[in-house]
């Protein structure tokens, strides 16, 4: 399964995709960049994409956007709709998960720093049967 990993720490982006690599035997790429964003899901090889909400100095066509904002703009083009997205946020408490999702249009939320690495898994596993 490939995987598209979004996320402006490249650090943390980089052990979290060698957890799910290690644990899940998925690929991920890992980009925090809009454009490479659209490019790689309107291609056709993203199964699934997990989105951080905090994208500073992200843009998509002349607006700063974070990954909510990015998140409901592949949710409503017709060829990306059908990606499975998981938001992932260490800022919103769990609370506010209904409106992060309904913002968003993403499939599910993931609360940072990802601790249950095997929950992820079964819920990337779960998402992609769907599609």
């Amino acid at each position: 399964m490939n995987i598209l990993l979004v996320d402006d720490d490249y650090l943390l982006a980089k052990g979290t995709a060698k957890l799910i690599q290690r644990m899940g035997g998925h690929t991920v790429s890992i980009t925090d960049n809009p454009v490479e964003i659209f490019k790689q899901c309107e291609s056709g090889k993203v199964d699934i994409l997990l989105m951080d909400v905090n994208l500073p100095g992200a843009s998509w066509e002349g607006q700063e956007v974070s990954g909510a904002d990015l998140s409901r703009i592949l949710k409503t083009q017709p060829s990306t709709s059908h990606i499975p997205i998981i938001i992932v946020t260490a800022y919103a408490m769990l609370t506010e998960r209904q409106t992060l999702l309904a913002i968003s249009h993403a499939n599910d939320f993931c609360s940072k720093p990802i601790t249950d690495y095997e929950a992820l898994l079964e819920l990337i596993d779960q998402l992609t049967k769907k599609t």
